[in-house]
């Protein structure tokens, strides 16, 4: 049986990764393919009676774990000098204010048909107002340049201010104005320990000899997030300020006391770190949505009740971000599709308490907003012409290359 189940990851796992190795070309996300893949290992199993435990507490472990190495990796890859001021700027109120946005609409909604609370009602809405970096970043491959550094800024922004919404919904029972100024003291917190963290791990990072030393930071980087979100503090921050960190060793080197870390010599290191990040990132982004489409119920799919939801959802989705795309400026047949819903809104729904969940919002509805948005993202991509994404931005900046 053991060894079954080790020929059944490995095999998996490599059909995961030729599914990666094609989407560029196919332009069908990988994320469609491996739930497809998920939900055909489960008919096999129940086809031939096999017995297997029950794997949904291991779900949001994978999940949690995916989003850090995720938001690690997009991290890493962007580059921090004045020519990007701009573009983080449209990135960030790209992903902040269709979200509020939107998450308002929905909270009216689901209190007009449900008559909940405002606050349960937006505590359920925001896990379907998060762009997916999970499935955002490794579709956009062939984009240009600077589309796809918008796109790994905006998706990577939306994790963020998304978790930092929800968990301040979540965890104060009532919003007033003491409610503000912890939210306040904790991303103070949380900014000096990123400080004092990326300082330490860098430090670590240019003088440990042994022939291990890469798992070993990134063992550190999940426990200080672990740790962060048993205080109630915004771990993703950490994760971001560390990756950009030492991502842009370049920029930072003209600080007199990052002298002492040999920028040069730590660059090569950030390189080979940088490797292993994405390398697990992939192997535990796939595990978990080949878990999650194991898991999912061909019932759940195709559930009536909640397809209209799944529509108007939808519509809303894309239309507030046509808005958001034309008053940046951006452009519309390139990006207008490329908002997926994935792993943070499934973590975000399997964080919400018993007791603030409503019964409009359930799994069926989760899963059918994911297929669609990941659905629109393929025909998005699919008749993008390539030809156009080498055009000068509308802002007047010129595409970075590479």
């Amino acid at each position: 049986m053991t060894i079954t189940i080790i020929i059944t990851f490995c095999v998996l796992l490599l059909i995961a990764y030729v599914f990666d190795l094609t989407s560029s070309r196919t332009k069908i996300p990988s994320v469609i393919l491996l739930l497809l893949l998920g939900w055909g290992v489960r008919q096999l199993t129940v086809w031939f009676g096999f017995q297997l435990p029950d794997f949904s507490p291991v779900l949001p472990v994978l999940g949690t774990v995916g989003l850090i190495l995720i938001v690690l990796e997009g991290s890493l890859e962007l580059e921090l000098n004045k020519s990007k001021l701009r573009l983080i700027r449209k990135s960030f109120f790209g992903a902040l204010l269709p979200m509020i946005a939107l998450a308002f609409l929905l909270a009216f909604a689901f209190r007009y048909f449900g008559d909940f609370s405002l606050k349960d009602s937006l505590i359920n809405a925001i896990p379907f107002c998060v762009i997916s970096s999970a499935i955002a970043i490794p579709s956009v491959r062939n984009l240009s340049s600077y589309d796809k550094e918008f796109v790994i800024y905006e998706s990577s922004l939306s994790d963020i201010l998304g978790v930092l919404l929800f968990n301040f919904l979540a965890y104060n029972a009532i919003i007033d104005t003491n409610s503000y100024g912890e939210f306040a003291l904790q991303l103070l917190i949380i900014a000096v320990v990123s400080f004092i963290a990326t300082i330490g791990l860098s430090f670590l990072l240019s003088k440990i000899d042994h022939h291990i030393k890469f798992v070993p930071i990134i063992l550190l980087v999940v426990l200080i997030y672990a740790v962060s979100k048993v205080y109630h503090l915004p771990g993703l921050i950490f994760i971001l300020l560390f990756g950009l960190s030492i991502g842009n060793l370049d920029e930072l080197k003209k600080i007199k006391w990052i002298e002492r870390f040999k920028p040069e010599e730590l660059n090569q290191e950030v390189n080979k770190f940088k490797e292993l990040t994405i390398e697990g990132a992939f192997l535990v982004r796939a595990l978990f949505f080949i878990l999650f489409g194991y898991l999912i119920e061909a019932a759940e799919v195709l559930n009536p009740a909640t397809f209209l939801w799944a529509l108007g959802i939808v519509f809303f989705i894309f239309a507030f971000r046509a808005i958001q795309l034309k008053l940046s400026k951006l452009s519309l047949r390139s990006l207008l599709f490329v908002a997926p819903r994935g792993l943070i809104t499934i973590l975000l729904f399997l964080s919400i308490d018993p007791t603030q969940s409503i019964s409009l919002v359930n799994k069926s509805l989760i899963i059918q907003v994911i297929i669609l948005t990941a659905l629109l993202m393929m025909i998005g991509l699919m008749t993008n012409n390539p030809e156009e994404n080498d055009k000068k931005p509308d802002d007047g900046s010129i595409p970075i290359d590479g």
